[in-house]
């Protein structure tokens, strides 16, 4: 596992990839609760392009504002864990040339993300996407039956992301042919 690891990371094209990867979801997770501020900021026209940007930037320190110890450690750990998955899958794809259907690992990998980002949330309020869909259904009380009041979805999301991560590096070194 640890040779199919450092053959990945040993090309710049899958180093690159991971941390794109890894950044993009990462500035999704801290700006998705700001959407209509951002929104309004950047639409506005009486306030220049280097404000603008300054502002995108400011909102990087919500990571400490907005969210619990807890659920930061888990944003930047499924954001990282995220782009090596994509990484790992993306040299398994080149290499195969072949998606097989059944394998999986796309699979463990968009359910971390989702669970991943069920987990997220601030330190006022809960999870930002959970409590909202559950309290749809009237059950936005549900989190307050769990230990770590949803928390426990950032756990699951880092666990399949790490276990997708796992298959897939698995099998890296398999034959491309079964063997007889």
């Amino acid at each position: 596992m640890f040779g199919s690891l450092k053959k990945i990371f040993s090309q710049t094209k899958y180093i690159t990839i991971a941390v794109l990867v890894a950044v993009i979801v990462f500035v999704f997770v801290v700006w998705f609760p700001n959407f209509r501020l951002i929104k309004e900021v950047i639409f506005l026209s009486g306030i220049s392009f280097v404000h603008k940007v300054k502002f995108l930037f400011s909102l990087f320190g919500s990571i400490k504002t907005n969210f619990s110890a807890i659920s930061s450690i888990y944003i930047i750990t499924i954001a990282i864990l995220f782009g090596l998955n994509i990484s790992i899958v993306s040299y398994y794809i080149k290499t195969r040339q072949v998606i097989k259907s059944r394998s999986g690992t796309n699979l463990g990998s968009i359910g971390g993300l989702i669970s991943g980002i069920f987990g997220i949330g601030c330190a006022s309020c809960g999870t930002f996407l959970l409590t909202p869909i559950l309290s749809l259904f009237g059950a936005s009380g549900f989190l307050t039956f769990l230990p770590f009041g949803g928390e426990e979805f950032g756990l699951i999301g880092i666990s399949l992301l790490l276990y997708s991560s796992y298959l897939t590096l698995k099998k890296i070194p398999e034959p491309l042919i079964c063997e007889i």
